[in-house]
């Protein structure tokens, strides 16, 4: 059975405070990222505050996986697996 990046998103993300502390971290996640490549592209911003804003995310992230009890199922997680199955599946042909 292939592994469906889509389907494995969704069953570790039933809770409703994990998806709301999801939806809460998103935009804070995106901020901090393009705050720390804003300075690497020379546009004066503060990378400090970039990662002190990506580090809340991902605090966000991690507290709505333990509440939902699937830690080990961290979005990257399943990336990875998928890469992994997928790799399998080419490798295959």
């Amino acid at each position: 059975m292939p592994f469906s990046l889509l389907k494995a998103i969704k069953s570790t993300h039933r809770n409703p405070v994990n998806r709301i502390l999801h939806i809460i971290g998103i935009p804070i996640y995106v901020t901090g990222i393009m705050l720390i490549l804003d300075y690497f592209l020379a546009l004066h911003t503060n990378p400090v505050t970039g990662i002190a804003l990506w580090s809340i995310a991902i605090c966000l992230f991690l507290t709505g996986h333990k509440i939902e009890g699937n830690l080990r199922a961290m979005t990257l997680i399943i990336i990875f697996k998928y890469l992994k199955s997928r790799k399998v599946v080419l490798a295959s042909r």
